[in-house]
């Protein structure tokens, strides 16, 4: 064994830290907290409907939503602005700054929410390859709509799925945020891109991504177009980066076969999150596309990030607290047993 594979295979019993390039930060990662007994909170994961229309779901077709607007009987997938948004259009243009200490601006936005299909119980691992084509469609479309827009910098397309994650009704449904300012995550992977493309005169995750494919230590699965990975900086426990294998930079420049390839390794990614934990698997995830303002971006590549918060079993929740709240992200389980027990799992669901 080299030695650099020695000092590899020590990453899997010794504390370490590793770098995020995206946002330029440090990860702790202390392997040996899983020999830890725990008595900790759990959580009870609820299962996924049987019920294909819930009468009382206020995104099924033809319901009544909580705010008395109507639904119409889609039959396909359904976008409407949010009845509760959090940004609005028409938001007083204030600024407030005192001495540089005191800062504040309002933010005019735009929410909309996005159904997945009339189905109440038909999630994503679920879906067949022209129901997902539709969705993704819809992606791009919105993305579109909103990108076009002159006061519009930012598209922020992301899913929560489950209660654990916040989502407010069980129906499969993602939401599409349209920003006057590049929010800060984008900002600062933006950043990154743009500070490494100075460096090396090429992408940042295009040869990230080289590197994964040639060790084929975090590869999940992949297809002609798209590859799932453990990101080796990974801070949730089963935490995924979805890469698409051509630079693009965002949803407007997938090909046809690139926008069923992608509802393609989207499936099969959730198949295998709901099979290793034998339950409707919760997560956030969000798509990362290049800021929408009047200028080009050829540094930035597609990419997803999904964040799923279950640690141990699926009951057993990780949370962001202590020394992660004070210093920096600390995870237990490593990137690369992660990546094993997911590339173990069926591409099938198989759970309940």
């Amino acid at each position: 064994m080299s030695k650099t594979n020695e000092r590899f295979s020590e990453l899997q019993s010794s504390p370490h830290r590793r770098l995020n390039p995206l946002l330029g930060e440090w990860v702790l990662v202390s392997p040996r907290r899983m020999q830890r007994p725990w008595l900790g909170k759990v959580e009870q994961i609820v299962p996924p409907s049987a019920l294909q229309y819930d009468p009382a779901c206020y995104l099924c077709p033809g319901n009544e939503r909580a705010n008395g607007a109507q639904n119409p009987k889609y039959t396909g997938t359904f976008v409407f602005d949010n009845d509760y948004a959090a940004l609005l259009l028409r938001t007083p243009a204030l600024k407030i700054n005192k001495s540089n200490l005191i800062v504040a601006e309002g933010e005019p936005g735009n929410c909309r929410v996005g159904c997945f299909s009339p189905r109440h119980d038909l999630t994503i691992p679920r879906m067949s390859r022209s129901e997902l084509r539709m969705v993704v469609d819809m992606w791009a479309t919105e993305f579109e709509i909103l990108a076009d827009l002159e006061w519009v910098n930012h598209v922020q397309i992301f899913e929560n799925r489950g209660s654990l994650m916040g989502a407010s009704n069980p129906h499969p449904h993602c939401q599409i945020w349209a920003n006057a300012t590049l929010p800060n995550m984008p900002a600062r992977e933006l950043k990154s891109f743009n500070e490494y493309l100075n460096l090396k005169k090429s992408c940042l995750l295009c040869d990230y991504l080289q590197l994964e494919l040639a060790s084929n230590e975090r590869v999940v699965c992949e297809n002609d177009s798209f590859a799932v990975v453990v990101p080796f900086w990974a801070v949730w426990p089963f935490e995924t980066l979805v890469l698409s294998k051509r630079h693009f930079a965002a949803m407007t420049d997938l090909s046809d076969v690139e926008r069923d390839l992608l509802g393609d390794i989207l499936r099969r990614l959730t198949a295998r999150y709901d099979n290793v934990f034998e339950t409707s698997f919760p997560y956030s995830m969000g798509f990362h596309q290049a800021p929408t303002d009047a200028d080009v971006y050829p540094e930035w590549h597609f990419h997803a990030h999904y964040y799923p918060p279950l640690l141990r079993s699926a009951t057993t929740q990780k949370f962001m607290v202590g020394y992660e709240m004070l210093c920096s992200p600390q995870r237990d389980i490593t990137p690369e047993t992660a990546a094993e027990r997911l590339k173990q799992a069926a591409e099938n669901v198989t759970c309940a």
